[in-house]
């Protein structure tokens, strides 16, 4: 008996080990990207609140076709290459994603007059260069994706050797592996905060460090479609690209087409899209169900020529390992839950964010100690 909590001590002791020197490897990195995203969660309902721009008065008209937005674009920005145009619901305004000068920005407009209502510098956006650093620290993306994503699978590994360090020897005696002893010292009210909140966030951390990954590599967001789909086909899910050449019977824009056909088909949904990838390729189309929320998307392929639909897309239709990659920002942020998810979010990167300053103190309080005897 001897022998065998021996060596489980031995395994333990090198699991500290391995637990502490990744952790004060990648600490300061997890802290970053943890304490960013509790910034970013909130950031429509921050936006709508302090930037007036984004709220419009509803009228009783149909919006402006996208052929006309993306003309008026060109018109005041005639070195832009706009394509795409994004309508949200009744109350909001559309808008264009282009370069100027080589700076990205979104051309926001009335979508009832195609008055241009603001322009955004993405570049110079708070809560985009929030999005930034959590996503690369603002660290060219070919670099900063590889560093956040190897700290973020260090983090992981962190979340599991915490479990095991964790686990009690003796179940019998346990119940205070569960709770926080606010009444004592701070640094053992510090050592119990560290250990307890690693355990109740494991679950909700480990979604969003494994969703996050997907940012960070494809072959991860590659993953989530042959484990949703279980290594099954889905040959729906590569809609058809083969366009022949056709002469125009009408004298309406296909890309105008594409757009009413598919308010006509979801009339109801909160955000539609429509983008024009030139005369070789389909225009594409979605539609979600409600405004900012990106999940639960239809599409829809259109002949760039005629407007003639080619394909559709439901997402009725759509195969679980293709509608687990869609929701998988909404599963990152927790928007997919709603206001509850994101407040989950919130408070679950925010304690993400603790533990590496807790766990540091248990370091060096340690540390100090050793030398002090």
């Amino acid at each position: 008996m001897a022998k065998k909590n021996k060596k489980k001590n031995s395994f333990k002791k090198w699991i500290g080990k391995i637990h502490l020197w990744l952790g004060l490897i990648s600490g300061i990195i997890v802290f970053i990207v943890a304490i960013t995203g509790t910034i970013f969660v909130f950031h429509d309902e921050i936006r709508d609140a302090t930037q007036s721009w984004r709220k419009i008065t509803p009228e009783n008209t149909s919006f402006v076709l996208p052929s006309k937005l993306i003309d008026l674009a060109k018109q005041r920005f005639p070195d832009t290459n706009a394509n795409m145009v994004v309508y949200q619901n009744n109350s909001r305004p559309a808008h264009i994603y282009v370069e100027i000068d080589n700076v990205p920005h979104n051309i926001y407009f009335n979508p009832y007059s195609g008055e241009i209502t603001h322009l955004q510098n993405l570049n110079t956006d708070f809560f985009l260069i929030i999005e930034k650093i959590h996503m690369h620290l603002l660290l060219p993306p070919e670099i900063g994706k590889q560093v956040v994503g190897i700290s973020t699978l260090i983090f992981i590994v962190m979340l599991i050797t915490g479990i095991i360090l964790w686990w009690p020897k003796k179940w019998k005696n346990s119940s205070m592996n569960f709770k926080i002893k606010w009444k004592a010292k701070w640094r053992r009210v510090n050592y119990d905060w560290h250990r307890t909140i690693g355990l109740y966030n494991f679950i909700l951390a480990l979604i969003i460090a494994v969703t996050g990954l997907s940012f960070s590599y494809e072959w991860i967001h590659d993953s989530f479609y042959l484990i949703g789909n279980l290594g099954q086909e889905y040959p729906k899910d590569t809609p058809t690209t083969m366009i022949k050449s056709l002469k125009s019977e009408t004298s309406i824009n296909a890309i105008d087409l594409a757009f009413m056909k598919t308010r006509e088909t979801l009339p109801q949904s909160g955000m539609y899209f429509v983008w024009n990838q030139g005369e070789e390729l389909p225009i594409i189309t979605g539609a979600y169900p409600n405004s900012l929320e990106f999940h639960h998307q239809s599409n829809f392929y259109f002949h760039p020529q005629t407007g003639e639909i080619l394909d559709n897309h439901f997402y009725e239709d759509k195969s679980p390992g293709l509608k687990l990659q869609e929701m998988n920002y909404g599963l990152h942020t927790g928007q997919y839950f709603g206001f509850i998810g994101k407040l989950i979010a919130f408070l679950i990167s925010l304690f993400v964010a603790s533990l590496p300053i807790t766990g540091f103190l248990i370091w060096r309080g340690r540390k100090v100690k050793k030398n002090k005897y």
